[in-house]
């Protein structure tokens, strides 16, 4: 994907690089040289921010598998199966490489790479912070502001990192909290960082998101509906929140997880919209997003309509119908209308306009009805529990009289379920409900695979087992010291 924005790269090597238009400049390696220029400026912390966003773009991360690539598919979200395979289960081949398919095992290992790559560049951000940051950058508000997002982004890496390397059902089950899974990187440099366990990952995430919240405090009073300071899609303070509620929501901290997510719908200046005419991805309910340049054109290869519609990511209109429990060519649900898919009654086929009707450029990756499912979910009473649910059922057109019940944590699980798959089609968040909960069995928008917990873990890469420190190495060297 090209760029035409300058951005800085800091990657676990320690090679710094810049990027110019459609070509890399490399700049020699083990120097540290472009970065002393790079902080000396305002202009440079600021590029050095920006980068953090571009980065996260890319289709190893947010510009794809982490959103509508890799992890619908784990969800069986696409009847659009790539060349070479016509196996959905293939796409759990997590342990050999495959040509001709889905080579998840392949695309896991550039998903961790990147997520690392983008952590060195905040870590090289924030080191640089501390040592000059109070000579360059005068403006008290930028300063506090660029560590607030840097350490912010650094916990929303590593939380994905998590959701996919982590345990299933790590609320759920207090054996699992003690895993080794990834480390906790809060180094610029490549040095070896031990696996923490998954308890571990989830403290660090939490101290990094309160000291974010602290540092952009200042937002406290910011309209994301009214924002004319362009903060809107960034990690802003209310996008810290619902990070928080998300995590403590991970973590089965549920007095946590419903105080973050009601303060985000009560703070933030968001509404609910009942529309999506104009706005298929409904951005005026995103908290945070990536804003990606010449977004339509750089994903047209994976959405887009036409008589080659079925070489993208479509699904089957009966699957379709599956997914929003939808009769007939239409819905009352309006994130099933043709304001939100492109119907070929033809070919029997639909696609996500998400991607394809997108003013903003921008990919979602938190969108206010999670605050209303996360508070859904921590809340006491069943009947406020529905409450919550059955608001955002309404205003997406479903009438009062097909509210759903919450009165069982059983049925209260169904219904969030069947909301996240709905709301976040194309946007990779159903998977991690199901890792998140250990729900496994058949989906019921994809009778031909059923889930087993195997499939909700992914393993360590190659290079991190041999480059970076394993569970074997260090029960080796605790042996030897021993």
């Amino acid at each position: 994907m090209k760029k035409t924005i300058y951005i800085l790269i800091a990657g676990l090597t320690g090679i710094l690089s810049l990027a110019s238009c459609d070509d890399w400049l490399d700049v020699a390696p083990n120097t540290d040289l472009p970065a002393k220029e790079l902080f000396t400026t305002e202009n440079g912390y600021m590029s050095a921010l920006a980068g953090l966003y571009i980065t996260m773009t890319e289709e190893d991360t947010y510009g794809k598998n982490l959103s509508f690539g890799l992890m619908e598919q784990l969800a069986q979200m696409y009847d659009k199966l790539p060349d070479g395979t016509n196996d959905r289960r293939s796409v759990y081949i997590y342990d050999r490489e495959t040509s001709g398919a889905y080579n998840t095992k392949g695309v896991l290992a550039n998903v961790w790479r990147a997520q690392y790559n983008t952590i060195a560049n905040a870590n090289n951000l924030l080191e640089w912070w501390d040592l000059n940051s109070e000579i360059v950058l005068v403006d008290p508000v930028k300063r506090s502001m660029i560590r607030g997002e840097a350490l912010a982004l650094r916990a929303l890496l590593h939380f994905d990192l998590l959701r996919g390397w982590g345990p299933v059902n790590y609320a759920g089950d207090e054996s699992v909290r003690d895993t080794k899974c990834m480390p906790y990187r809060t180094v610029a440099d490549h040095s070896k960082q031990p696996l923490l366990p998954a308890s571990e990952v989830v403290a660090n995430i939490i101290k990094d998101l309160k000291e974010a919240s602290e540092y952009l405090g200042h937002e406290k009073e910011l309209d994301l509906g009214t924002d004319l300071e362009k903060r809107h899609f960034r990690m802003n303070y209310h996008a810290v929140n619902a990070m928080l509620a998300r995590v403590y929501s991970y973590a089965g901290v549920k007095d946590s997880a419903a105080m973050y997510a009601r303060k985000v719908i009560d703070e933030c200046g968001l509404v609910l919209k009942s529309g999506n005419d104009n706005d298929p991805v409904l951005s005026g309910e995103v908290i945070f997003g990536v804003n990606m340049h010449e977004l339509e054109d750089n994903l047209s290869e994976y959405f887009a309509v036409g008589e080659k519609m079925t070489t993208k990511y479509y699904l089957n209109i009966s699957t379709l119908n599956a997914i929003f429990e939808s009769v007939g060519s239409e819905s009352e649900d309006m994130r099933a209308k043709g304001t939100a898919f492109y119907r070929n009654n033809e070919m029997q086929c639909a696609i996500s306009l998400k991607y394809i009707e997108n003013d903003n450029e921008m990919i979602p990756l938190i969108r206010l009805p999670e605050m209303y499912y996360i508070a859904c979910e921590a809340s006491e009473a069943g009947s406020e529990a529905a409450a919550y649910v059955n608001t955002v059922r309404n205003k997406r057109g479903i009438s009062k009289a097909k509210d759903v019940s919450c009165d069982t944590d059983e049925l209260r699980t169904a219904a969030l379920g069947k909301e996240y798959r709905k709301e976040f089609y194309g946007e990779g968040q159903y998977f991690w409900f199901l890792k998140t909960r250990g729900i496994v069995g058949e989906l019921a928008h994809c009778p031909d695979v059923t889930l087993v917990e195997e499939n909700l873990v992914f393993p360590l890469p190659d290079a991190e087992v041999e480059y970076g420190w394993t569970q074997d190495e260090e029960s080796a060297e605790d042996e030897a010291q021993g």
